[in-house]
C-alpha cells in the first residue's frame, strides 16, 4: 500500500482558505524593538506614520494579536488562485538520488507570478477604505510592483512605481506589466523627488538600490495629501499578511501525514520567508525541533554579514528607523539579478528571530543559484525566479547532504514566483557572462559607520 506522501501534487479545497493571518510576534520570546522616527530621533508616533500609512495597517504593525482576520472582500479576491499547490518534487529528488524527500510550495500560479499579491491587496484594500486615492511604492526586479499594480487595478486606486534603475533596465517586460495594470513606472534614482535629485547630482549613472527607491516613494507620499506609501516586504504587516503562504502548507504535509525537518526560501526583506515558515516555526515555540533557514545572495549577505542595529528604512532617511540586520543604508549592493534581494536591511521580526537563534541563514553567489535553477527547471518543468532560486540551491544542497549520510528527511522549500520575465539572467548564464559577485566589506563598514545613535 502506498504512503499517503507518495503524492506528486497536494491541493485543498478554496473553502480552506485561512480565514486568519498568525503573528508570529504574539509568541516570540523576544518582541521586536520599537521603531523610532527620522525626524524627531523619538519612538515613532501614529500621527508619523498616519502620513503615509492608513491607520488599519498601523494597528496591524504593532499588533500583539496571534490571529488577525482577513477581510472577506480580500478573501474572495484570494480565491482567484488560493490555495497554491504543494508538490513533491520527485523528478529532483530521483536526480539527486537522495533519500530526502523535497517538497514545495508554489506561489507563482497567480497573474503576477510571485507571493506579493498576498499583501498588496489587503493593503490597497486598507488604503481604499480609508479614502486614498493613490499609492507610491517602489520594486526593485518588479514581483511587487506588479502585484501592487494589478491591486490598484482591482480597487480602482492610481499607482506610482519608483524600480530600481538595474532591474528598470534588465526587465523591461515586468515594466510593460505594470503599465499594462494601469501603472505609472519610473526608474529610480529619478529627477521627480529631491532625494532622487540628490543622488543624481552626485552619481549620474548610480544604479539604484531598493533603499534609494523607497526614499523616492515615501517622500512622494509624504509630500501628497492623497498618496500612501505601501512597501512589499520587511514590515510587520507584510510579513503577517504572507502566513497565509505556511498556513496553507502545514495543511497540505498533515494531509499527507508529513512534516518538515527542515525549510528554506530566500531572504531579502523577508517576507516570503516568513510567509512559509512562521508558521512552523510557531510549533518550534512548543518543542519542535524544524529549521527554518533563510537563504541570501553573497552581494547582499544582510544576515550573514551585516550588524544587529537601528538604522533607517532607506538612504534618504524619512522612512522609520528600524532596529535590524543591515549593511547600512547608504550601501548599494552590485546590480545581481535577484534584484528582489538587494535590500539593505531585514524584516525587524525575521532579524530578532536571528539573533535570537531561533532561525538560520546562509549566502550564495549568482552561479552556483543559476546552476540549482536550471537543474529545477530541467527536473520539475517550472523555471524559478532567481529570487526563489536561492532555496531551491540550499534545498539541493541538504538533499546531498542526506545521499551523503543515507538519512531520510523532509525538506520544504518556498518556491515562491516563477522566472519567466527573467530570462536576460537566463541568457547570461547560459553564454557565461554571469559573475559571482561578493559585497564590498569596505563599501559596508563605511556605512555602518553612519548609523543613526537610537538607544545609546
Amino acid at each position: 500500500m502506498a504512503r499517503k506522501n507518495d503524492v506528486t501534487k497536494v491541493l485543498l479545497d478554496e473553502s480552506e482558505i485561512p480565514r486568519q493571518w498568525y503573528n508570529i510576534v504574539a509568541d516570540m520570546p523576544n518582541k521586536p524593538a520599537p521603531n523610532y522616527s527620522p525626524m524627531t530621533g523619538k519612538l515613532a508616533t501614529l500621527e508619523e506614520m498616519e502620513v503615509i500609512f492608513p491607520r488599519e495597517i498601523i494597528l496591524q504593525e504593532g499588533t500583539t494579536d496571534r490571529w488577525v482576520d482577513i477581510p472577506q472582500d480580500v478573501r474572495e479576491m484570494y480565491r482567484q488562485w488560493r490555495p497554491t499547490p504543494l508538490y513533491r518534487a520527485r523528478s529532483l529528488e530521483k536526480a539527486l538520488g537522495t533519500p530526502a524527500r523535497i517538497y514545495y510550495k508554489y506561489e507563482g500560479t497567480n497573474a503576477t507570478g510571485s507571493h506579493k499579491l498576498n499583501t498588496s491587496l489587503p493593503q490597497a484594500y486598507y488604503n481604499k477604505a480609508a479614502g486614498i486615492k493613490r499609492l507610491a511604492t517602489e520594486t526593485g526586479a518588479g514581483q511587487w510592483g506588479s502585484a501592487l499594480s494589478l491591486a490598484c487595478n482591482r480597487f480602482d486606486l492610481e499607482c506610482t512605481v519608483y524600480m530600481v534603475k538595474v532591474s528598470y533596465q534588465q526587465k523591461p517586460y515586468r515594466r510593460s506589466f505594470m503599465n499594462t495594470f494601469g501603472a505609472n513606472v519610473v526608474a529610480s534614482p529619478s529627477n521627480l523627488t529631491n532625494c532622487g535629485k540628490s543622488i543624481l547630482e552626485k552619481d549620474p549613472d548610480c544604479t539604484g538600490s531598493l533603499g534609494i527607491a523607497i526614499s523616492e516613494a515615501v517622500e512622494d507620499a509624504a509630500t501628497h495629501s492623497d498618496t500612501n506609501y505601501a512597501l512589499g516586504s520587511v514590515l510587520n504587516h507584510v510579513c503577517l499578511h504572507q502566513t497565509i503562504i505556511g498556513l496553507e502548507a502545514k495543511k497540505q504535509m498533515e494531509m499527507i501525514d508529513e512534516y518538515p525537518d527542515v525549510i528554506f526560501a530566500c531572504c531579502g526583506g523577508g517576507s516570503n520567508f516568513a510567509g512559509i515558515t512562521f508558521p512552523f516555526l510557531m510549533d518550534k515555540f512548543k518543542g519542535s525541533k524544524v529549521r527554518a533557514v533563510a537563504v541570501e545572495p553573497t552581494a547582499c549577505p544582510t544576515l550573514t554579514k551585516g550588524v544587529f542595529a537601528y538604522d533607517y528604512g532607506d538612504t534618504a532617511k524619512v522612512a522609520p528607523i528600524t532596529k535590524m540586520y543591515t549593511l547600512g543604508h547608504d550601501f548599494v549592493p552590485a546590480g545581481i539579478h535577484a534584484g528582489g534581494l538587494r535590500y539593505h536591511g531585514d524584516s525587524p521580526i525575521v532579524s530578532q528571530l536571528y539573533h535570537d537563534g531561533i532561525i538560520e541563514a546562509q549566502a550564495y553567489g549568482q552561479k552556483a543559484v543559476f546552476d540549482a535553477a536550471v537543474l529545477f527547471a530541467r527536473t520539475e518543468g517550472i523555471v524559478p525566479a532567481p529570487e526563489s532560486s536561492h532555496a531551491i540551491r540550499a534545498a539541493i544542497d541538504e538533499a546531498l547532504k542526506a545521499k551523503e549520510s543515507g538519512e531520510e528527511k523532509a525538506i520544504l522549500f518556498c518556491l515562491s514566483g516563477h522566472g519567466y520575465f527573467d530570462f536576460t539572467a537566463y541568457d547570461n548564464y547560459f553564454s557565461g557572462k554571469l559573475e559571482d559577485l561578493e559585497y564590498s566589506e569596505e563599501a559596508v563598514k563605511a556605512s555602518i559607520n553612519n548609523l543613526p545613535k537610537i538607544g545609546e
